[in-house]
């Protein structure tokens, strides 16, 4: 896979010219969890094992945080696990989640934009980016002409990290979110699913789609 040739944050930041900066640019958005999805998190934390791999990682930590403010922006926007992303050769692959545009046409078509490419990895945060980046450049091309910001995420299931590409220039969050703070994490998450759907609407409108 294209992607997981990228195991640096400069190797991909100089490959494509892409500009790096930090700043915190997310804003808590509250979300009410509901008490089913605390309950079992905190189950799952405490009796199961969460973190032995990375697809462990991806199914217990990751997705059920997804899924669950997901659930509020289901109308607008569907949630990918481990869909191809193939722009070229070198921005090719698999990544772990990606958040795209519900088509009118049904679930089963993958529809442009794509808004939010999530990557795991087990406490290599560089290498995650890395492939993050290359995976939210891959969508950023494959958008073309609808102009949106590219939101990134990147978590070993505990700590959360960040970021967007606008444009030529990607800004990774300064600050970081843990699972173990699950509410100040859905919170920042669902601040980028928010932003995402402000995006959306915003291409409806130029394009005049439903």
């Amino acid at each position: 896979m294209a992607f997981g040739n990228y195991k640096t944050i400069g190797a991909v930041i100089k490959e494509f010219q892409i500009i790096y900066t930090e700043s915190d640019f997310v804003e808590a958005l509250p979300f009410n969890i509901s008490d089913y999805f605390r309950e079992d998190l905190t189950l799952m934390m405490r009796e199961g094992v969460v973190d032995n791999s990375e697809f462990a990682i991806c199914e217990n930590l990751i997705y059920p945080v997804l899924k669950e403010i997901w659930k509020q922006y289901r109308s607008k926007f569907l949630l990918w696990s481990h869909q191809s992303l193939i722009y070229d050769e070198k921005l090719s692959g698999f990544p772990e989640y990606i958040l795209a545009k519900r088509s009118p046409l049904g679930k089963v078509v993958f529809d442009r934009p794509y808004l939010i490419l999530v990557e795991a990895k087990q406490d290599n945060f560089e290498a995650a980016w890395g492939q993050c980046i290359a995976e939210m450049i891959a969508a950023q091309r494959l958008n073309a002409e609808l102009d949106v910001v590219i939101f990134g995420i990147a978590s070993n299931g505990n700590f959360w990290q960040l970021g967007k590409l606008e444009q030529n220039t990607f800004t990774r969050n300064s600050t970081f979110y843990s699972i173990q703070e699950i509410d100040k994490l859905v919170a920042a998450v669902n601040f980028i699913f928010h932003q995402c759907e402000i995006g959306l609407d915003r291409i409806n409108t130029l394009t005049g789609a439903a």
